[in-house]
Order: structure tokens, then C-alpha cells, then sequence
């Protein structure tokens, strides 16, 4: 039995006036009050205690949407996010080339053309030009449009004449050569000949996006990793195997679809699982990312009149694919950006209701573009908003100029979302975005750019620092159905705490400047600065 006193901090909201110090037995708050009166309590008994110093304490941090898998290579991988231009990207592959041995893959994430001045994409013959000697794929930030040189073609077994997939693309010139893009499954041809990663590269990962995110002060994370890991037996290992390592950190994992047969062979249901690790809804896509065009609009692109982005399935399959889920008795979490996707995901739910029997809520990842019928039909399902307030400060403006002006009321319209009475839960996306959860409360307060000071993009959709500390909090917490177990502080609920140095009350400006002093999770100090 573990009993410990964490005492003098300063609690967020309303239990502020409950005191300053919390009891915590065996994961679990037993008390909150201050703390002469706890250590009181526990005269005579034997327990730890830990000093917060006067810091602030909020409810334990959860990211509801990220990749914890992905987010644990990046952090080893050629990280394009701080170049401003075509030619600093460039310039980075280059540098690595000279580090890589001939013919090993050279593998690079986050690049972001909407951000680099001029707003250019590297050509396939520019990638050549610095090596032909190494296969080069590269994935955009947006992690749905990737770019490679002639060499990893080659690998690939794409030629002029290979034709696109049936839910992808190869982007070509106006005289049909290939240009180096590669879209949504078309990538599947260069994943396969990538070499695997052994199981020790795999656990590193892992292991390196849990104590980051422990360092950035999140207690938990809903993660999909199957698409990295490979198999069920291999996630549930390694996670086995890092809590018995020490490390305490909270997972969720949502299961991709095409496991499913695997999952329902082990007999494993949502909700499965302990206090570290639990089984989540199924997670599914009906369309792609907006930066690339491929999000599913219901019009055209006002930017690209000739598309309005990539249907994944048709709506029959999309049918049938959550008829099956239902059956194996799961919630699903679908990546629906555009307002095309919403609309065939909301008629697959609508047609095949989810039943108690799973305990936990469908999951419409991203939506970003949105209209008012969408929302009242999100509003009358069991469903939460899986938003990402981040990509607020990613996509604007450039965003407005693909969907135009005619359809901006209902665009990363958490406000109207929270106001219909939907559940939000917030995530990162990481390593799309940022893994660091008060970057994306900033965003969705002031719905700027860091260092922006205009008074944001489409703003009457800012949140308060309250509504967002709450995506991070509660309606993460909703979204695993432990709205009962975590997410706020109180007695019974398990003992997740996120400690700060600065009051999140005071300007909004300081959330770009927030440090975790220390991350509790389940009574555990997991991190302490």
C-alpha cells in the first residue's frame, strides 16, 4: 500500500477552495484540503510526501488524438518543421545524404509548402540532383501527401505508365511524367519496400514519445500505433514491457481497421485493458488532408475547382465496415476532415447505432469543415468531436483560400461544436503537430500563430482558457469513457496530476511559455524538471 501527501500547490478552479494538498493512496485521491489539516489525518501513519513548492496543479493532461509510434521516430528522423523555404529543406536533405551510407532509405517527415516563402514544392528532379544513390521519401506534414526522387520509384516499382490506385494517387506534370508526389495509398507501394524496423527500433520509439510526453506534463495519451507496430501481440508487449521498465504513462489505443480480424481472434473488446493500458474504438478513414486537396469537400476546392478531394471508400463500403465493427461489438473513431466525409461517416453511424454494449462514444476525428445540419446530426449521436485546436495555427490563412469564402461559418468551429452540447476532446496529432498540450490551448484561444497579435482567425470560435483545458482534461477523459476515473480532481478519481509553473489564467500569450515542473500519473511522480 502506497499512501502519499502532495502538498502546497495551487489547484485549478473550483479546487483552489478545497485547499492546497492532496492524499493519495494507492493511485487513488483520498483527500483534498490543506495541508495542515491532511498531514493531521495522517498522524500516526507512515507516508510519503511531495513538496509542489507553490506551483500550479491542474487535472492530469491527456492527448486525446496523436501517434505516439510516429511521434518517437520523428524525434529520431529528419524533421523538416523549422524550414521556411524550398531550399532550406533542401539544403537539410542534403546534409543528411552526407551522413547516410549509399543505398540506405532516407526517410524525412513534416514538410509544409503553405509555409515556405515562395510557397514551392521541391521537383522530383531536384531530389535527384542531390542523390541518386539513396531512395528519398519524405512525408508532409499533414501526413497524407509524400514526395520521393527516382530512386524510390525504382524501389517501388512506379513507372510513367504504372496507373493510380484505386484510393490514391502519383502526381504528375502536364505531360504526365511523374513529379515526385505521391498520394493518400499510393504510398503503400513505397511503405512495403522500406525495410521493417526490428522490435528494439520499434520499443525505442515508443519508449522516447512516452517520457517526452511525460516531460511536456501529459499524463495520457489515445494513440493508434498498429499501422508502426505491426500486430496486436507486438503493442501489447511493448507496453507490457515499458510500465514494468518504470515507465508511467497512460495509454489508449485506438485499433486501424484492417487489425480488426486479429483483435476479435485474441477475443479482446473495447474497453479492455488496466490503469495503463486499455483497447479503444477502431479507428478508420473516410477521406485525406486539406493541404494536399485530398479532404473530401461536398463542392469543389475554390482553389482547385477541378476536385474536391478523395472519397476512401464509397459510402456502401463505409457502411458495411462500421456494420462490422458494430457486430464485433466497437465504437469507431473516423478521420473525416471535409464536410463530404462527415456526411458519409454520420450516415454510416446513423444507420448502424452503436450500443451500450461497447461503454465507449464513436469518435469523428478532425472535422474541420463542417456545416450546420452536420453539427445538429453530430449532436444527436453518441459521438465526441476528436479536435485538434492546433491545426488553427498550421492552416491559417492559406486555408481559406481552399475552401473559400462561402464556407467559412462552420470551418475549426470548436465554439459552435461545444455550443450545440458536442463533447470535445483535444489532441495533437503529433507528430503532425506539436506534441506540447498548451500549444494547442493557446491556438484555441487566441486562434493565432505564436507571436501573432491580431485578434484571430475567425474568432468568434476562440475558446476560454477554461473550455480549452477542459479538451485536454475531461473530454479526453469522455472520449476513453473514464469520464468517472479521470479527468478532474476529486475524491476517488485516480491521481493524474499535470504541474506548472505559471497561472493559465493570467494572458493568453503565456501558454507559449508553460514548463511542467512535475507529471504524476496514478500517485507515481513520472516527471520532474
Amino acid at each position: 500500500m502506497t499512501l502519499t501527501l502532495f502538498k502546497h500547490g495551487k489547484l485549478y478552479g473550483e479546487w483552489a477552495a478545497k485547499g492546497d494538498s492532496i492524499i493519495v493512496q494507492n493511485g487513488i485521491i483520498q483527500a483534498i484540503g490543506q495541508a495542515r489539516e491532511l498531514e493531521l489525518q495522517l498522524s500516526g501513519k507512515e507516508y510519503d510526501t511531495v513538496d509542489w513548492k507553490d506551483a500550479y496543479v491542474l487535472p492530469g493532461l491527456a492527448d486525446s488524438h496523436m501517434h505516439l509510434s510516429m511521434h518517437g521516430m520523428k524525434l529520431a528522423m529528419l524533421d523538416f518543421t523549422s524550414a521556411t523555404s524550398k531550399e532550406e529543406m533542401l539544403d537539410m536533405l542534403r546534409k543528411r545524404v552526407a551522413l547516410t551510407p549509399p543505398g540506405e532509405w532516407i526517410l524525412g517527415l513534416n514538410w509544409n509548402e503553405n509555409a515556405y516563402i515562395p510557397v514551392e514544392i521541391p521537383t522530383i528532379s531536384e531530389l535527384d540532383a542531390i542523390t541518386d544513390q539513396h531512395p528519398v521519401y519524405l512525408t508532409r506534414t499533414c501526413f497524407h501527401t509524400f514526395l520521393a526522387n527516382s530512386e524510390a520509384f525504382r524501389r517501388a516499382g512506379i513507372g510513367e505508365n504504372t496507373p493510380d490506385p484505386a484510393s490514391g494517387a502519383y502526381g504528375r506534370n502536364a505531360d504526365g511524367q511523374l513529379n515526385g508526389l505521391i498520394y493518400e495509398e499510393a504510398s503503400t507501394a513505397f511503405t512495403r519496400v522500406q525495410p521493417e524496423p526490428d522490435y528494439s527500433v520499434k520499443k525505442d520509439a515508443i519508449r522516447r514519445a512516452c517520457l517526452d510526453a511525460l516531460r511536456l506534463g501529459l499524463t495520457a495519451a489515445h494513440t493508434e500505433d498498429l499501422r508502426f507496430l505491426g500486430s496486436v501481440d507486438t503493442m501489447q508487449r511493448i507496453y507490457r514491457e515499458l510500465r514494468e521498465e518504470g515507465i508511467a504513462f497512460r495509454t489508449h489505443q485506438l485499433i486501424y481497421h484492417p487489425f480488426m480480424e486479429e483483435v476479435k481472434a485474441k477475443g479482446l473488446r473495447a474497453g479492455d485493458g488496466n490503469e495503463w493500458f486499455k483497447i479503444g474504438a477502431v479507428k478508420m478513414f473516410a477521406d485525406g488532408a486539406i493541404g494536399g486537396r485530398t479532404a473530401l469537400l461536398s463542392a469543389p476546392y475554390s482553389d482547385a475547382p477541378h476536385t474536391g478531394g478523395m472519397t476512401i471508400q464509397p459510402q456502401p463500403e463505409l457502411n458495411q465496415m462500421v456494420a462490422v465493427v458494430r457486430a464485433a461489438g466497437f465504437p469507431v473513431a473516423v478521420h473525416a476532415i471535409g464536410d463530404g466525409a462527415a456526411h458519409m461517416i454520420l450516415t454510416a453511424m446513423e444507420a448502424h447505432a452503436l450500443t451500450e454494449e461497447s461503454g465507449l462514444p464513436d469518435r469523428l476525428i478532425h472535422g474541420q469543415v463542417l456545416t450546420a445540419d452536420l453539427v445538429k446530426r453530430m449532436a444527436k449521436l453518441p459521438l465526441i468531436a476528436d479536435i485538434q485546436p492546433r491545426f488553427v495555427a498550421s492552416d491559417f490563412p492559406w486555408v481559406l483560400d481552399r475552401v473559400g469564402e462561402g464556407r467559412t461559418e462552420y470551418l475549426y468551429a470548436w465554439k459552435k461544436l461545444l455550443d450545440a452540447g458536442i463533447t470535445c476532446a483535444g489532441g495533437s496529432d503529433a507528430p503532425i503537430e506539436p506534441l506540447d498540450p498548451f500549444l494547442g490551448m493557446h491556438a484555441a484561444v487566441t486562434r493565432t500563430k505564436p507571436g501573432e497579435t491580431h485578434e484571430g482567425y475567425l474568432p468568434d470560435e476562440k475558446l476560454d482558457i477554461h473550455e480549452a483545458i477542459h479538451l485536454f482534461t475531461l473530454g479526453s477523459a469522455v472520449a476513453a469513457g473514464e469520464a468517472d476515473e479521470r479527468g478532474s480532481m476529486a475524491v476517488g478519481k485516480a491521481a493524474d496530476f499535470t504541474v506548472i509553473d505559471r497561472d493559465l489564467s493570467e494572458h493568453p500569450q503565456a501558454l507559449l511559455d508553460v514548463k511542467a515542473r512535475m507529471t504524476v500519473v496514478n500517485g507515481i511522480v513520472a516527471y520532474q524538471a
